[in-house]
């Protein structure tokens, strides 16, 4: 645990001492995010912040993982090879992440990235190989349940799809939840803490140094995130780190347990698909769309109810952290 910690610390220097450059970069280039004009308007003033900051979290992630792991990278221990696996998660949605990002900002589709079916589909395929991986490679297809000492061993057919399921939908609720700033970095980093202790009890030593070196690069992001931010995490962050979160808790087995810790981004989606459900009902039922909140994602409906930025980020991180602590004692029962 302590050097895992230390990694946490070191990753963090690493973001903090190259994010200045970065953002330079950034600005040079004119990689600037575009902002929603049906959007609150005090978001406005965010027009051209640079984007594509989850770089900043994915490449030190990388480089200390692979620098730490080389010899068991290279083949010399199955348990070592395994944390291939999330790294290779988190690097693939990056790139996917960051593509999309520069469709949306240099793209055909300025403002807008990937179609939604195109990017579903890659998105799919990208998550069954990572299931594929883990079924199949690694021999992993366990459940933890509260309450019960020993893990279920789920048969690969059933598992598969269910890592499918978690994965891909971990993804896109961490990426509904990158809207404010600050936010989904928090929330990410809170909820990878959680996986980090739920690994080192359950003795992953690789695993819980890797959640840990996520957690001290996603504290460094949010030094360039914090309100008002410099620099956006963009699909980048966002969809490498939920994946990757998603393939860490199938890893520590405690997959039931991710919607209590990942709270904050489940009720974002789970908002979202009502107000959209609803407002296709009536507009097929009544000729015009209504709404149940003032604005999806979650976060905005806060905004437009009169909580400012900062309010809302730090109260649903708050509640964040209780959640992940309830996860935990789940974990441990």
């Amino acid at each position: 645990m302590g050097f895992a910690l230390v990694l946490a610390g070191l990753s963090f220097l690493m973001v903090v001492f190259w994010g200045r450059p970065y953002i330079t970069l950034l600005k040079r280039w004119k990689i600037g995010k575009p902002i929603r004009v049906d959007g609150p308007s005090g978001h406005i003033t965010k027009m051209g912040t640079p984007t594509m900051g989850g770089m900043l979290i994915t490449i030190p992630v990388l480089v200390i993982t692979v620098a730490l792991n080389i010899y068991n990278l290279i083949g010399q221990t199955v348990t070592g090879r395994s944390i291939l696996v999330p790294l290779g998660t988190m690097i693939a949605y990056a790139v996917l992440g960051a593509l999309d990002d520069w469709a949306g900002v240099r793209g055909m589709r300025r403002g807008e990235g990937f179609t939604a079916r195109f990017k579903t589909v890659i998105e799919l395929v990208l998550t069954l190989a990572i299931a594929l991986a883990l079924v199949y490679a690694l021999d992993w297809r366990f459940m933890g349940i509260p309450g019960f000492q020993e893990m279920v061993e789920l048969p690969g057919w059933l598992f598969v799809p269910i890592a499918v399921f978690i994965i891909y939908s971990s993804a896109n609720a961490a990426n509904l939840t990158d809207g404010l700033d600050g936010l989904a970095g928090i929330i990410m980093a809170s909820a990878f803490a959680v996986y980090a202790v739920i690994a080192e009890l359950q003795g992953q030593i690789y695993l819980a140094r890797f959640c840990f070196t996520v957690v001290g690069a996603s504290f460094a992001f949010l030094w360039y995130n914090a309100h008002p931010a410099e620099l956006f995490m963009g699909d980048t962050g966002s969809l490498a780190l939920g994946a990757t979160l998603g393939v860490v808790a199938l890893m520590t087995g405690q997959w039931l347990i991710l919607p209590v810790v990942m709270l904050i981004p489940v009720a974002e989606t789970v908002a979202d698909l009502i107000q959209i459900g609803y407002f296709k009902y009536t507009k097929r039922k009544y000729g015009e769309g209504r709404r149940v909140f003032k604005m999806a994602p979650l976060h905005h409906h806060f905004e437009l109810l009169g909580w400012s930025e900062t309010q809302v980020v730090q109260r649903f991180w708050l509640i964040g952290l209780l959640a992940g602590m309830v996860g935990v004692a789940l974990a441990l029962i």
